[in-house]
């Protein structure tokens, strides 16, 4: 009941922008919502250029940040391959990869991902309320056992 509310209120949220096909495969990252929320466009104190690409690495792969502020990731996939960056933690990633390994086609969009085809680019805003590590990662099969992964220390 709480994921249904949650989620409820997350897709009234228009200020989010998200690529990529749905697909609910009843993991909503909750522990994602630990280390912030989705932000709102209006509230954006500055953006942040990733590049993502076949190299399987992020660029930059280190961000600092301060508490409560309000990040747009703009996110450039400059591969071929599908890529995408998602923010949680350690653990929360990796059990997600080993199911993206599992069921390879599955397509997902989340408040707290970005997922791209390549040569586009989309937006990822997210508040980052409380201080310590968050991780980032690319999800597809493979790509974060390939060391496709990064760090936002928030101080």
């Amino acid at each position: 009941m709480k994921k249904t509310i949650l989620l409820l209120l997350l897709s009234l949220l228009p200020s989010l922008s998200f690529a990529g096909d749905h697909h609910d495969d009843g993991d909503h990252h909750d522990s994602a919502m630990s280390v912030g929320i989705p932000g709102h466009s209006a509230d954006v104190n500055r953006t942040i250029v990733v590049e993502m690409g076949d190299n399987m690495r992020f660029s930059p792969s280190q961000i600092k940040v301060e508490v409560g502020e309000t990040i747009r990731f703009s996110v450039k996939n400059t591969g071929q391959l599908q890529h995408e960056l998602v923010i949680g933690n350690t653990e929360e990633l990796k059990e997600h990869a080993e199911k993206m390994r599992k069921t390879s086609a599955m397509q997902h969009q989340e408040p707290n991902m970005v997922s791209l085809k390549g040569g586009k680019t989309g937006d990822l805003i997210w508040k980052f309320s409380q201080a310590g590590s968050v991780d980032f990662a690319c999800l597809q099969p493979g790509h974060f056992e390939a060391g496709m992964k990064g760090k936002v220390e928030v101080k």
